[in-house]
């Protein structure tokens, strides 16, 4: 299950997500709940969300050319360091009190051009920093690790806003990231400089890439199937927000609660692919872990009290990272190295889907109701995995393309 973290590199990296990604949703969290308290309107976190998507996916195919071209763990030095700064910008306007809505969006822009540039970095890392043997328990463990700071980083930031205050939840998301910055100074990674495409224009670079995934059916297939959860499944994590403001009347301590209880569940999801690699590159898991997701999430936004929505909230969680670390699992092993990032860039842009996401699914809860807005995704997402299920030749294991 930890085959992974035998190799010193490979734990450096662990170790810098473990400590970013718990700042990470601390501050997500914070922001989600800062937004809410100063408005008060579903539109507004859409608002957000969509600051946080547009540049997501303008940039991640340039961010995918780039990895190819430069030294993947000097980008993620670079990029970890300008989200540093936005970081520590947006605890001092949180400090001084009450910020203007538009300064909040703006910094979200920011913030979502460098994760456009950071998210392919990252990912097309993780290859290079284990054996062929064991990238299927580095992925999984990765997911893992990622989804287990769902839970320390909303725990924490339920009792630091209790505390503290919401500016000390920016403050300490600044702080973690000198955490990763070290471990990434510390990896002892071969001198691969500049790639082979350093001579191509970076237009070239990125077409190249969008050929190559488009004349592969297989790759084509598992972008596809990974649109659904992601647009329709993640966002459910935002419109938690919603969900403890105006449906159970919690408060931050209570959205605290359920974002943990969601980051447990996508803890759970993480390490049961972790323990059996095998259901991580199989395709047909991977759509019956899609189908599961809308159902459970349905069920969740039904429940008529808390304690019912807990459990069903948990296991939405752990589907939603099963088929997500599916997706990734089966895409590391099926592309070559030289084309790792511009591949994965055109995966990552959901993640600018999943922003698209939230705002829509947060102007259809101002419309229709939180509930109603998460019933009607769960349903999609149930319906688009049974067809995909039904209709296309899965089940086959991939071999990796070297």
């Amino acid at each position: 299950m930890f085959a992974a973290l035998r190799h010193r590199n490979y734990r450096l990296f662990w170790i810098g997500t473990l400590v970013s990604n718990s700042g990470d949703w601390m501050d997500q969290i914070a922001l989600n709940w800062l937004v809410v308290s100063l408005t008060g309107s579903p539109f507004h976190l859409a608002l957000l969300n969509l600051c946080r998507a547009l540049p997501i996916l303008a940039f991640t195919l340039v961010g995918g050319a780039v990895a190819d071209r430069a030294e993947r763990r000097r980008m993620l030095m670079a990029t970890q360091g300008c989200a540093m700064l936005l970081a520590v910008l947006l605890a001092c306007l949180a400090f001084a009190g009450n910020p203007p809505v538009w300064t909040v969006m703006l910094l979200a822009a920011a913030r979502g051009t460098v994760v456009a540039f950071n998210l392919p970095a990252r990912h097309s890392l993780v290859p290079e920093l284990v054996p062929a043997g064991d990238l299927p328990n580095a992925v999984a463990l990765n997911s893992m690790t990622v989804n287990m700071t769902k839970v320390a980083g909303p725990a924490l930031a339920g009792i630091v806003i209790a505390i503290l205050g919401l500016p000390a939840c920016f403050a300490l998301n600044a702080l973690s990231f000198t955490v990763v910055l070290a471990t990434l100074a510390r990896m002892q990674l071969p001198g691969t400089g500049l790639r082979a495409v350093r001579q191509e224009s970076m237009a070239r670079s990125i077409r190249e890439g969008l050929a190559f995934t488009a004349g592969d059916k297989r790759l084509l297939l598992l972008l596809a199937a990974a649109l659904v959860p992601t647009f329709f499944g993640q966002p459910y994590m935002a419109l938690l927000t919603l969900f403890a403001h105006d449906v159970y009347r919690i408060g931050p301590d209570g959205l605290g609660l359920l974002s943990a209880c969601a980051g447990a569940g996508s803890a759970a999801g993480g390490a049961l692919l972790a323990a059996r690699p095998v259901w991580a590159s199989s395709q047909r898991a991977m759509l019956a872990f899609m189908v599961l997701l809308g159902l459970f999430l349905l069920l969740f936004a039904v429940a008529q009290d808390l304690a019912a929505a807990v459990p069903l909230l948990f296991c939405a969680g752990a589907m939603l990272v099963a088929c997500n670390a599916s997706v990734m699992t089966l895409l590391q092993i099926s592309v070559p190295g030289h084309m790792r990032g511009r591949v994965l860039s055109v995966m990552l842009l959901n993640r600018g889907l999943s922003q698209v996401g939230v705002a829509a699914l947060a102007a259809l809860a101002g419309l229709a109701g939180v509930q109603a807005a998460v019933a009607c995704a769960g349903l999609a997402i149930a319906m688009l995995g049974g067809a995909f299920l039904a209709a296309s030749p899965l089940g086959r294991r991939q071999q990796a393309a070297g």
